[in-house]
């Protein structure tokens, strides 16, 4: 593309959706959507798109893998009505959620550092412990851990003659992370999902795969964004509100 589109150029359907490896009507469902901004038609009803619509076409393409296809369309949506900070709240939202994304990620990292993890499952009852003791031990109250049972950050067993709830070593393992991560702000549901690929994992080194994989993620995210910005940018440049076709 250059750098400054013509608005004279005139486009197909199918000019505009194999520049992209789009289907034809892909194009269609995007402009009538209000991702591209809206084609002139000729005489005869057929559509003609310009430069800008493949710049426009462009800027979405870019935006989705950083942002997903509901916010690039919203934002794309947003710019074509001349809606610019609407826009950029979008993208702002997007930018603060990988950041809490990101954020996760270090804080699990860190409270896996201090926790050793077992190779195995132990296969008897190791060295456990009480909910009072262990209660205390985190600064919290018995209630804490009991809610924490139901929502499935620790699964003690039931002494079977008393009833009470029996701390084994992985369970113990399980609410100081857990503790760990509620000091960090982090959400119950979201504890819930680390613990279970703690338990899952098998032992330190597969989780540390799954950390580099997650680490990868979030990196390529943030590339994406981005590579959006910039096709973004380039398409604001060429001020779509007003040069529509």
């Amino acid at each position: 593309m250059a750098d400054k589109l013509q608005s004279t150029v005139r486009l197909r359907p199918v000019d505009l959706a194999r520049g992209h490896g789009l289907s034809t009507q892909a194009v269609r469902n995007y402009e009538e959507s209000g991702i591209l901004p809206p084609a002139r038609r000729t005489e005869h009803g057929y559509r003609t798109y310009t430069a800008l619509h493949a710049r426009a076409l462009d800027a979405f393409l870019a935006l989705l893998p950083g942002h997903g296809h509901r916010t690039a369309a919203a934002v794309m949506r947003a710019v074509n009505e001349g809606a610019r900070v609407e826009a950029f709240r979008l993208i702002d939202e997007s930018h603060a959620q990988l950041r809490d994304d990101r954020l996760t990620l270090e804080a699990v990292e860190a409270a896996l550092r201090d926790l050793p993890l077992p190779a195995e499952p132990p296969a008897a009852t190791p060295r456990g412990g009480f909910i009072g003791p262990l209660a205390r031990e985190l600064g919290i109250r018995p209630a804490t851990l009991r809610k924490w049972e139901r929502a499935g950050l620790v699964r003690p067993r039931r002494d079977p003659v008393t009833g009470y709830r029996v701390y084994a070593e992985a369970d113990l393992r399980d609410a100081r992370l857990a503790h760990q991560l509620r000091r960090g702000g982090h959400s119950l549901k979201g504890i819930a999902t680390v613990l279970e690929q703690v338990r899952t994992a098998g032992g330190p080194e597969p989780l540390e795969a799954t950390l580099r994989d997650w680490h990868d993620r979030v990196c390529a995210r943030g590339l994406a964004m981005l590579t959006g910005a910039a096709e973004l940018a380039a398409y604001l440049r060429e001020e779509p509100g007003k040069a529509t076709a």
